[in-house]
Parts: C-alpha cells; sequence; structure tokens
C-alpha cells in the first residue's frame, strides 16, 4: 500500500505536504546545520548535497512504502521541517523520524507533525506498531515523540558507533490499540 500526502495533512498549525522547489532553501539551512546534525548519522550538507536531497525528496517513490514529509506552516506554507514514515505493510510496522529548523524547535510543532503521521499510519495504512527511534542524548526528541503518544520500550547502551564515538539509542513505540484508546 502507498500513502501519498495528496491532499496534504493538516493540524492546527502544520500542513504536511510533498516537498516542492521552494523548499530548497530551507532544506539546506536544515541539512547544513551542525546542530541539526549532531545527533543523527549524517553530516552537515552543502547547498549543492542539499538540491541533491530535494530531488530525492521530490522524485517519485516507486512504490516504496515511504513518505517524506515537508511540515510547513499552515498560514505562510514555510517549511519548518523534514519528517518521514515509513512501514512494512507485510508485518504491519511503521517508523517516524524527523528534524526541525532550529527556529522552530520547542514550540510543539514535532509533536503536531508525529501526532498527524501516526494518524495516518494507524487510521489509514492500518498498522499495528510505529517506533522511533533516537539517541539517548537527544532529550527533545525523545521528549516529543512520548508528548505523541509513543511510550519508550528499550534503551540500548552504547549500541553503535557513531562519528567516532559510541552511542546510546532509545527506541520509544505506539501500538493501534493504545492509539485508539487515546483517542
Amino acid at each position: 500500500m502507498v500513502a501519498r500526502l495528496d491532499p496534504p495533512l493538516e493540524t492546527a498549525r502544520l500542513r504536511l505536504r510533498p516537498f516542492v522547489e521552494g523548499d530548497l532553501g530551507a532544506l539546506t539551512e536544515l541539512l547544513g546545520d551542525a546542530s541539526v546534525n549532531r545527533f543523527l548519522y549524517s553530516e552537515p550538507l552543502s547547498a549543492d548535497e542539499a538540491r541533491d536531497a530535494l530531488a530525492q525528496r521530490r522524485a517519485p517513490d516507486a512504490g516504496e512504502p515511504r513518505i517524506r514529509a515537508c511540515a510547513a506552516l499552515r498560514e505562510s506554507d514555510a517549511m519548518v521541517g523534514d519528517f518521514s514514515l515509513w512501514w512494512d505493510p507485510a508485518h504491519r510496522q511503521g517508523e517516524v523520524g524527523g528534524s526541525l529548523l532550529p527556529a522552530y524547535q520547542g514550540h510543539g510543532y514535532a509533536v503536531e507533525t508525529y501526532g498527524a503521521l501516526l494518524g495516518l499510519a494507524f487510521d489509514e495504512l492500518d498498522l499495528h506498531r510505529v517506533v522511533g527511534r533516537c539517541d539517548a542524548r537527544n532529550v527533545a526528541s525523545v521528549r516529543a515523540l512520548e508528548r505523541a503518544g509513543l511510550h519508550r520500550e528499550a534503551h540500548f547502551v552504547e549500541n553503535e558507533f557513531v562519528k567516532g564515538e559510541w552511542t546510546s539509542e532509545i527506541v520509544l513505540a505506539l501500538r493501534a490499540a493504545q492509539w485508539r484508546a487515546r483517542r
């Protein structure tokens, strides 16, 4: 099953939509920011690399079970974040993740975005379980996933060697029954 953001998903303050060429400046800022990349596998990207990343986000998904969502302000359509939902249709499992521009962090936009993606995952895609994975040091991301309704399932201590150091990972999850009980 392939899901599309057509029409876009809307929340109280955001519109989750496909990426457009006009998002290049904000995406370049996001992907080039060292603080955004601190807890990710990626390093900051150059402007040319960000242009390639935008092209990848705009390319047809070829039936892959993945949504790349541009989180944009409803009132101005300005991009504030880059989010994804991946899923395995055979096992009805999904994963959410994303990043916000630093100017928009700490305002509940990630929680709002995750809520919309979870609604899509459980209500439209009929997934059984959705996870979020974070570097354990990324307290803000862990908190956003928890506020969206996911609960901690695992804390893997020094389970990956990333950027020259051993890092720990927190896995959070939400099952469809829990999602429905919350509503």
